[in-house]
């Protein structure tokens, strides 16, 4: 980071800082307006910040607004921020004189010895670790904005108080919070829930929290990029399996899932035996790989699945197909020797290069190292973390450390992809694993006729294939590629007469395979062009009187380009071509 941006957006620690200052701001705001209010937690995050206040009553768009402009008089108080620090039982007096109840807790929950900050700017002073700027006035008053209120649980305990979260943002510059707030509006008409809706993808019921239903159109979405998935592996040498849905509580155990991750797993009792709903399909990959003997000619051995798994999210998470509590996961094993590591790494790179280019979709690459909670030793974890950082190093490509964020069991790569608006979602994933080989007494036959322990990675290129559908409709704001689009073509009879015209030509091209409708209603030939672009097909094929003298097909795409009368063999050469090469417009 060069000295001329150490004070800028383009430094992520400073940016955070500054919309840290801003949470205690508004807080200061809220406090002023009404006093009874209390306070949680204002951290800052991704973008901008928030902070949880427990009111006595709800937070409307008018005290939102009241609130920023409390905001813009302090700002232009340019109120200078004092860090001071307390003996606990000062601190507790501090704040239970001011009656601030969630502070109390939060102090009564540090650790003996921890340092007890606070930080003062004018009559108001919070229960802060820092850092801040270190003068109100250092935030543009002009460039801030409230921009959500929701509950939230104290502490996300569902068990506890339900808090007001009041969320916001801030810039340097009026103009740059102009441009984020127009981005904003244009990810809400590409919100993948309405679009779903409208598009008739799929669906989400009071019934089933968290488990979606897809409808026709998201079927056909979803198998043709399965199928795009299988394609894509079959070439890249893999292997495809199916595990079992449920498996027993030993088995859990055994991969240390039972230990890291139960309060996730749906449960039951078959037979007086607890088992698990599989919140993930390595152990059964495990069981698919000890299941017979394997010789170093087999490796690196590629297996693949499409796994159903199940993971208990807590109600408030949820979030369409974002987050929900029963996916597909696109998981697949590579089981190697070791200095077969590399290679395979680098090689499951340039697959996720390929996957990721199809839909015009750029990456970042964090390499998270190893957690507390962890297996294995710190050795191991430090040569594989090396070998990772060696592969992706070697090819040129960039990556940042996120500290203590692997998999218990090893660090791993993940890939945070970047939509057409600039939002970055975590989708792929390689984790490097010599643990459950190890647990698993996993086995291959060497060179030297001995027995050795194979390592692996565990990866996903698409992670949840609901998820990630949700990503690409977002993506595409529901205008999906023609190889990919439930509906590639809709005929358009301009009359009666030429209905029977456009079923032939329907049923020519779902002869040659592609997905073709007949909009044959009696209805204006403007408003089937208008339903169609509205329902994001591809092409419309306009027929009337004319194109069926001459058997010809009028053809438009959905961006209103016309494209004029062609055959209905030039027609189907060009889709099929955009379909073939699986071309973006």
């Amino acid at each position: 980071m060069s000295e001329e941006n150490l004070f800028t957006f383009e430094n992520p620690e400073y940016r955070a800082t500054y919309w840290h200052t801003c949470s205690h701001v508004m807080a200061q705001a809220v406090k002023r307006l009404w006093p009874e209010v209390k306070l949680a937690i204002g951290p800052s995050i991704d973008e901008g910040w928030y902070y949880d206040m427990d009111a006595p009553f709800a937070f409307t768009p008018e005290h939102l607004e009241q609130i920023e402009g409390e905001m813009r008089k302090i700002c232009k108080e340019k109120l200078k921020l004092e860090r001071f620090e307390l003996p606990r039982d000062e601190a507790l007096k501090f704040m239970e004189e001011r009656e601030e109840k969630y502070k109390v807790e939060l102090i009564n929950d540090l650790p003996e010895g921890e340092t007890i900050s606070f930080y003062r700017q004018g009559e108001f002073t919070d229960l802060c670790a820092g850092p801040h700027l270190d003068s109100t006035g250092r935030i543009k008053g002009n460039a801030l904005k409230l921009t959500a209120c929701n509950a939230a649980y104290w502490r996300g305990d569902s068990s506890r108080e339900t808090l007001q979260r009041i969320y916001g943002v801030a810039f340097p510059k009026k103009d740059e919070l102009d441009e984020y707030l127009a981005r904003i509006e244009e990810a809400k008409k590409r919100d993948h829930r309405r679009l779903g809706k409208e598009l008739g993808l799929f669906m989400l019921r009071d019934e089933g929290p968290g488990f979606p239903f897809f409808l026709p159109k998201g079927m056909t979405l979803k198998n043709t990029l399965l199928d795009y998935w299988r394609k894509v592996h079959k070439k890249y040498g893999y292997v495809e399996i199916s595990t079992p849905i449920m498996l027993n509580r030993q088995l859990w155990e055994r991969s240390g899932h039972w230990d890291h991750y139960k309060n996730n797993m749906y449960t039951t009792v078959i037979d007086e035996v607890d088992f698990a709903v599989k919140p993930m399909n390595c152990p059964g990959g495990m069981l698919v790989y000890a299941s017979e003997p394997h010789s170093y000619r087999e490796l690196p051995l590629r297996v693949g699945e499409i796994g159903l798994v199940h993971r208990h999210e807590l109600s408030g998470a949820l979030h369409g197909l974002f987050r929900v509590r029963c996916f597909n996961q696109d998981d697949a094993h590579v089981f190697m020797t070791r200095d077969q590591m590399q290679a395979v790494i680098q090689e499951t790179v340039r697959l996720f290069d390929e996957v990721y280019s199809v839909f015009g979709l750029s990456y970042t690459i964090e390499l998270s190292t190893m957690p507390e909670d962890h297996i294995g030793t710190e050795e191991e974890w430090e040569r594989n973390q090396d070998i990772l950082k060696a592969a992706i190093t070697a090819m040129g490509k960039d990556f940042v450390i996120n500290e203590g964020d692997g998999a218990f069991y090893g660090p791993k790569l993940d890939f945070h992809l970047a939509d057409s608006l600039g939002r970055t979602w975590q989708c792929g994933t390689i984790q490097l694993d010599s643990q459950l080989p190890e647990r698993f007494e996993l086995e291959y036959t060497g060179e030297d006729g001995e027995k050795h322990r194979p390592v692996m990675i565990h990866r996903v290129v698409l992670g949840s294939i609901e998820r990630f559908i949700g990503v690409i409709t977002e993506h595409f704001a529901g205008a999906f590629p023609a190889w990919l689009a439930p509906v590639q073509v809709k005929v358009l009879p301009v009359t009666d007469r030429a209905e029977e015209y456009a079923e032939k030509i329907s049923a020519r091209l779902d002869g040659q395979g592609f997905r073709v409708e007949v909009d044959g209603r009696n209805e204006k030939i403007g408003k089937k062009i208008r339903e169609a672009t509205l329902e994001k097909v591809p092409f419309m094929l306009v027929v009337g009187d004319r194109d069926m003298e001459n058997g010809t097909v009028s053809v438009r795409r959905r961006s209103g380009e016309d494209l004029g009368a062609m055959s209905l063999e030039d027609f189907a050469a060009l889709l099929g071509d955009e379909v073939k090469t699986m071309a973006i417009r």
